[in-house]
Order: structure tokens, then sequence, then C-alpha cells
């Protein structure tokens, strides 16, 4: 009778059901490693459509975020020893565009991607290294949230939504233990799509929440802004005793 293969060598039973919390740990456990094996400690994560093309609706934003990318890498290679680092959602469009001004600029890049049935490939510009593959979308936005010194976000559909508001939502409540500047890029599309002055209106935030963010259309005047907004401690590195995860 042939030996039954251990449990955590058995792909039957890791793709199962009950397997699934140990799925769940890995996609904490192994980004977490790879993070510390290469020094990673602090990001500017770029949010933005998967669906932008330069050429389209939304092309000026898919240059803009290149220009963008590299200049935050060049500011951070230059001033901060490499420490700051831009992370993106891994995929095509701002999130490919954020990665290739990374690497224009001569620094590395991470690349957080999730499958999906369409538009979501790792793009070719993210560091081999700091490239991740998720299947839980809460875990992919654990590493965006706990990484994070700063957050641009451009236009973008639900996913984009929904992440920017998760970290809207953890700052307003404070389940943050810093400061996150959150820069909402282009601001025509942002003053259409959410109308937060109406939000306040009904009462269903405060206005003081309307200081979570700022609005923002030029890349080297959202450079500045990340400049002055950014705390970094000196020296910092990746210390999951003294960094809280939200949650």
């Amino acid at each position: 009778m042939p030996t039954p293969p251990l449990a955590y060598h058995d792909p039957r039973f890791l793709d199962s059901d009950e397997a699934r919390p140990i799925r769940i740990v890995s996609e904490y456990l192994a980004p977490l490693e790879a993070f510390r094996a290469a020094n990673v400690a602090a990001t500017v994560v770029f949010f933005g459509s998967a669906r932008a093309r330069i050429g389209g609706v939304l092309g000026r934003y898919v240059e803009e975020a290149t220009e963008l990318a590299r200049l935050v890498t060049e500011w951070s290679r230059s001033e901060l020893n490499g420490r700051l680092i831009v992370c993106s959602g891994g995929g095509p469009g701002i999130m490919e565009a954020a990665n290739r001004g990374a690497s224009l600029a001569g620094g590395r890049s991470i690349g957080l991607n999730i499958g999906l049935p369409q538009e979501q490939r790792p793009n070719r510009y993210i560091t081999p290294e700091l490239s991740f593959e998720f299947h839980y979308f809460f875990m992919r936005k654990l590493w965006f949230a706990h990484l994070a010194r700063a957050l641009v976000a451009f236009p973008g559909g639900f996913g984009t939504l929904d992440e920017l508001f998760e970290i809207l939502t953890l700052a307003q409540t404070h389940k943050l233990d810093r400061s996150i500047p959150v820069l909402l890029y282009g601001s025509p599309f942002w003053k259409e799509v959410v109308n937060f002055d109406a939000l306040v209106h009904h009462g269903t935030i405060a206005r003081e929440d309307l200081k979570l963010f700022e609005l923002v259309d030029e890349p080297r005047a959202a450079l500045e802004l990340l400049k002055r907004r950014i705390e970094l401690a000196p020296g910092e590195r990746m210390s999951f005793a003294k960094s809280r995860c939200p949650g």
C-alpha cells in the first residue's frame, strides 16, 4: 500500500475548504518573509483603473501616474536611501504605469496582483522578487495598508473605490498606528464621481473627515505634498513588533 502524502504536501487537501485558514495564513507569511528579505518597510501605494490606456479617456492619467512614480522613486533614491518604494496592484493600466515609472528611475517597485478572470496579470515592470499573487482580496488589502506611508488614488472603478475607502475607513476609525496621507489625483474625476460634501450634508461623515484626503492634479504638486506629509522614522525597517496591522 503506498504511503499517503503528508497533509501539507497534499494538493487535494490544500485546495479544500478545510484548508482555507492555511491558504489565508500563507498569503500573510509568504509576503512577510519576502518583504523582510528585501528590507521593504515603507511604500507609496498607487491605486487606479486597470482599464486606463494611453489614448483613451483616462490616457493622461496613465502618463501622469508614470511621471509621479518616477519622481517619487528619484526622491526616495536621492534623499531617503531608497527606503520608500512604489507599490501597485500589479496589473495593467494605472498600476503598470506606476511600476513603469519606478523602473524608469532605476528603483524597485512592488506588485500585489490578484487572480481575476480578466484584466489582471502581473505587469513586466514589477521587481521580480517583489511580485506577489493573491487569491483573497482582504489579504491583498492588508498588505496595501500595512506598508503604506502614503496613498495616491488615480481615477478607477469598483476596485479603486473599494481600496480607497478601505484606507479612509481605517484612518477615520483610528485603526492605523500612523498617519497615511491620501491624495486623490484628478480632481475633476473625483468631484464628479464622489460627492463628499453630500456625505457631510447628510450627516454620514463629519466635516473633519474631509481632511483625510487632498485633491491634486499635477505630478510635481503631488510629489511636493508627499514630501511634506510622509513620515519616515530614521532607519525605518520592517518590524512587526512595533507596527500594528489593521484589524
